[in-house]
């Protein structure tokens, strides 16, 4: 792989060459613009970080999470751009400039949790549980291909935010093949051979209904191929997941110390462990506000973390480039123990703590019921009329126009039920619960929302 092509500033529909820079503004600086300005995006507000609908101020949503994620990107992708610049003489011969590494990683951690659906990763299981565990969702086996199932039993939050930034219904995102690139943390189909080896093969990053879209973008920028409907990562991946990382790591401690769940104390060691020989806590102790004390130990905790990051980023350039490192950079960095032990911290305290379980358990019934009514709504009314009743009707009519407008032109199960899903992960957890109260006439299950 080389980073002339990498770097790629075509989009799909272009009719001549791209320029890197329109005007004022690069092609990656409008990459982030639209996204902000995005319908998807701005429904991130009231989706759930790890609290949902949470009550304290200060407490993360996607969209604050997302907005810290492309921040930490930006810098992330400066500072690397910068020695990049500097090695292949020919990137600033083509009119690239340091900036606009910074711009495709910014991009690119802007969207990456686009796809998630309401209530995190319960939300998530919940999707893929009806497919595997309802007996109705178990049904549609028979009338999709294989591959096709394997994309329904194993929702994605990476595939669906794909389909999001290449459906044109999204006001024309249009991003980039260089943000489309670095935004796919996994770039293999979901029936693809799993290599337990590489990080990037995990899970899978699109549906097999966008593969054409994700081959014509991977064979543009020259990414490598590794097998059947399976590429390496684009180089810049590296650093959005890295981003990504840094934050939930830090923030969600940070957040679970506010909520009472782990002692200040507790925090406060985690993150000076990290911060090393800048920690002063004479300093940290002259204010008597925990925020600021908080908000104090992240910065310096996330400056290092990202110092870190790059300097292991340039060492593992060229592995990389010749798709022979694949892991999470974190992971391989001087921080990597620090950062493990409020991982661990996190899982006992904060991700189990039974607030948040009780809430995600919630959820999960509140998407799972969801899936059930308009998935089966939604088949009856294109493909069993025999079977459309009068509450079917009902149920499908809360479909927005642009929602039935789309089914109305699905060719097959598959494609149809593709629909329903962008339908249920696009929604808020307000709006979730309000549909879930409408269609079955009572509350929710379990209490704290």
């Amino acid at each position: 792989m080389n980073w002339k092509q990498l770097l790629s500033p075509k989009r799909f529909g272009d009719k001549q060459e791209a320029a890197v820079a329109d005007n004022s503004r690069s092609r990656f600086e409008q990459d982030y613009d639209r996204l902000i300005f995005s319908h998807p995006f701005r429904k991130l507000q009231d989706k759930t970080q790890v609290f949902p609908l949470p009550e304290d101020d200060f407490v993360h949503t996607r969209l604050t999470h997302s907005l810290e994620v492309s921040s930490v990107g930006r810098s992330l992708g400066k500072a690397v751009g910068e020695k990049i610049i500097d090695k292949y003489p020919e990137l600033k011969e083509a009119g690239y400039t340091f900036h606009d590494f910074g711009g495709i990683v910014a991009a690119a951690s802007l969207a990456h949790d686009l796809g998630n659906p309401p209530f995190g990763h319960s939300g998530e299981t919940a999707i893929s549980s009806f497919f595997t565990d309802h007996p109705a969702g178990k049904a549609f086996e028979q009338r999709v291909a294989p591959n096709q199932w394997s994309d329904l039993v194993s929702f994605e939050g990476n595939a669906q935010g794909f389909r999001i930034l290449n459906d044109p219904a999204n006001g024309g995102l249009r991003l980039t093949f260089a943000a489309l690139g670095a935004f796919t943390k996994y770039p293999k189909s979901s029936s693809a051979p799993q290599e337990k080896s590489r990080k990037s093969q995990k899970k899978h990053g699109f549906y097999h209904s966008n593969l054409p879209e994700f081959t014509e973008v991977a064979e543009n920028m020259g990414l490598q191929s590794i097998g059947e409907e399976a590429w390496c990562r684009h180089p810049l991946t590296f650093l959005v997941e890295a981003a990504d990382d840094i934050c939930y790591n830090i923030i969600d401690l940070e957040d679970g110390c506010r909520l009472g769940l782990v002692p200040y104390e507790t925090t406060r060691d985690l993150l000076a462990a990290i911060i090393g020989e800048s920690y002063n806590e004479e300093k940290l102790e002259r204010s008597s506000d925990m925020n600021q004390k908080l908000g104090l130990l992240r910065a310096l905790a996330i400056g290092r973390l990202i110092n870190e990051t790059v300097a292991l980023f340039l060492e593992k350039e060229e592995a990389i480039l010749n798709g022979l490192f694949d892991g999470a950079l974190t992971e391989h960095i001087p921080c990597a123990e620090a950062l493990g032990k409020i991982s661990e911290l996190s899982i006992a305290k904060i991700y189990r703590s039974k607030q948040v379980l009780e809430r995600e358990a919630g959820g999960f019934e509140v998407i799972g019921k969801l899936m059930e009514a308009f998935c089966m709504a939604s088949y009856c009314k294109l493909f069993d009329t025999d079977n459309y009743t009068p509450r079917k009707k009902s149920i499908y009519r809360l479909l927005p126009v642009g929602y039935q407008e789309k089914l109305t032109g699905a060719e097959s199960v598959y494609e149809s039920l593709l629909v329903v899903m962008d339908f249920i992960s696009s929604l808020t957890d307000s709006h979730a619960i309000k549909l879930y109260k409408t269609i079955y006439g009572f509350s929710l299950p379990t209490g704290g929302f």
